[in-house]
């Protein structure tokens, strides 16, 4: 391809909105552009690399025994209020009616339209296990759609969907989707963890992530460099700290904190670390009536965790300041446990501590030295916080684990029967009896892959490429085209021999200054450049530069085919 010719739309400003490198780069490239909030046109050089994605995505998927389809991206109103999913989902559910008044939504994934073809073309175990998946644009209405494509409205998914007759059957499956995943982010050139996860509004009893390594993720990830484990640290199961905590050793009392609502102004006015403070946050309870949940003032409650109890209202709601003080008789930031009204459930690390600092259900006074079975009963106790850098490896309590940021670019789930028996997704087994479909959901983000490569791999030129995911394998970049015909000679003739052994070449014939064309190259990051000038010419030589590395060579012309296949060390990418 010839920059004349192609459509390279680069920016040399960094556009206002855009808070995260992969949007600053991915406009400044050319490989998107907004149309609406959360929606994107994908340019040229942005659909390359998507076709790159969904080529490698699409022959693992195939390769692992699937087969692919394609379903309908408007889905009607019925299927999901069959599920019961129509009000669950939330307003993340685009819903709209056609001119006949019929509800419909555009399908944010396709669990109930899987179904409904499977319940109908399925119909004995003798043509079970079935996996059938599709590479298709989806829609969420984010609340507020941010950091370009990384959490857009409209994306592209590749969803698939196992049948099989039994759990051992669906765990099987399971397992040759997950296998599949690896080699999809081994081959795209990511590094990329697996790790233990929570299955959200998918449903189902058991999931993993697969979450691209940067420090712009969104996700904390914890894992145990000894034993392997890795898990979402919503997943991460914190077992109490000690068996027993320190006795008392002071006698309770008040202390006025006026101006004093949260744990940072009550460790400044008092000069105490936040692991010594309690806070009580107040949610909605199952039963509609307030619960109190109790942490130490340095962890955070996990969302995910404090919806698993039965007095929780799932999805999980935090009191309003107004139900707040209803409920306990005072404003936030003054609400503590001792003597409160109303059911208080206590994480494992603050029922741990010994005199501590709370709040006193006084306005403007906390309590210090407060301890558990003196100044109030001991706790029910509940694992209810995020883990942290340092907390105890579940499947090694000796070794701590790390945590990092990732970026979700691959969900896995075992469903189980949760969609086959609400819509009826029935076969009929050997002993013709009617048995629910045991099912599986395995979904990768197409174009949320794109922007976390980057997030992954970028410098202050640009974008570094991986090989498998270049929109080009090489540029060539002539010094004097319009004014030398050696020059022209030999860039045509290098350009036909690249591209007949098996690369993709972008040719920068434009009228533009080197370093123009220089940074442009290393901007849309094209992993290999050769530049060829009247100088290397005369000696036989061209300069060869590797974006990933910076570093530069001289190699002869007569022989650099031969030499960039070496180099590259991949197999060329085809176009």
């Amino acid at each position: 391809m010839r920059t004349s010719q192609f459509f390279l739309a680069t920016l040399k400003e960094v556009p206002a909105d855009a808070e995260i490198v992969s949007h600053q780069l991915m406009l400044r490239a050319g490989l998107i552009r907004q149309v609406a909030a959360g929606v994107y046109n994908w340019l040229p050089l942005g659909h390359r690399v998507l076709s790159k994605v969904s080529q490698v995505v699409r022959e693992e998927m195939n390769r692992a025994g699937a087969q692919e389809v394609l379903l309908p991206a408007v889905q009607p109103a019925e299927l999901w209020q069959q599920s019961g999913r129509w009000d669950d989902y939330g307003p993340e559910l685009l819903r709209f009616a056609d001119r006949h008044e019929r509800d419909f939504c555009f399908g944010p994934t396709h669990e109930e339209v899987i179904t409904t073809l499977a319940r109908a073309e399925i119909r004995s175990y003798r043509q079970l296990p079935v996996n059938l998946y599709q590479i298709q644009t989806k829609f969420r209405d984010e609340i507020r759609p941010r950091f370009g494509v990384m959490r857009s409205r409209e994306f592209i998914m590749k969803d698939a969907y196992s049948f099989d007759r039994d759990s051992e059957g669906m765990s099987q499956s399971y397992q040759t989707m997950y296998d599949a995943y690896v080699r999809i982010f081994e081959r795209l050139g990511l590094q990329a963890q697996a790790v233990e996860a929570d299955s959200g509004t998918i449903g189902g009893n058991f999931s993993h992530e697969f979450h691209v390594l940067a420090e712009s993720g969104e996700d904390a990830i914890a894992f145990c460099s000894t034993c392997n484990y890795a898990a979402n640290v919503e997943k991460v199961d914190l077992t109490p700290a000690s068996p027993s905590r320190p006795d008392a050793t002071e006698t309770m009392s008040e202390i006025a904190t006026p101006n004093v609502h949260t744990i940072a102004d009550l460790c400044n006015c008092l000069n105490i670390a936040s692991s010594q403070t309690l806070k009580t946050l107040i949610v909605q309870g199952s039963e509609d009536t307030p619960i109190a949940l109790v942490l130490r003032g340095d962890h955070s409650l996990n969302k995910v965790k404090a919806e698993m109890l039965a007095e929780v209202a799932n999805p999980l709601r935090m009191a309003s300041a107004k139900e707040v003080e209803e409920a306990t008789g005072v404003a936030p930031g003054s609400v503590g446990p001792v003597g409160l009204n109303i059911p208080v459930i206590v994480d494992h690390g603050a029922a741990g501590v010994a005199d501590f600092v709370c709040g006193a259900n006084r306005e403007g006074f906390h309590l210090k030295s407060v301890n558990w079975g003196r100044d109030l009963a001991e706790p029910r106790t509940h694992d209810l916080r995020q883990a942290v850098e340092g907390d105890p490896c579940p499947t090694d309590p000796s070794q701590p684990i790390q945590v990092r940021r990732g970026i979700e670019v691959g969900h896995v789930f075992q469903l189980g029967t949760k969609y086959s028996e609400a819509l009826d997704g029935n076969f009929l087994d050997a002993e013709g009896r009617s048995q629910p479909f045991h099912m599986g959901c395995y979904g990768i983000g197409i174009t949320r892959i794109v922007a976390a490569a980057i997030e992954q791999s970028h410098d202050d030129n640009g974008i570094i490429w991986p090989a498998p995911l270049a929109p080009f394998d090489v540029c060539i970049v002539p010094i004097g085209l319009k004014k030398s015909q050696q020059v022209a000679d030999a860039v045509e003739a290098l350009y036909a021999d690249l591209t007949d052994a098996g690369f993709s070449v972008l040719l920068d014939d434009r009228n533009e200054r080197p370093g123009v064309m220089f940074s442009e190259m290393d901007l849309i990051g094209i992993p290999h450049r050769i530049v060829i000038g009247e100088r290397g010419l005369s000696k036989g030589i061209v300069e060869y530069r590797d974006r990933a590395s910076g570093e530069s060579a001289d190699y002869p012309l007569d022989a650099f085919v031969t030499t960039l296949k070496t180099i590259s060390s991949l197999a060329p990418n085809t176009t």
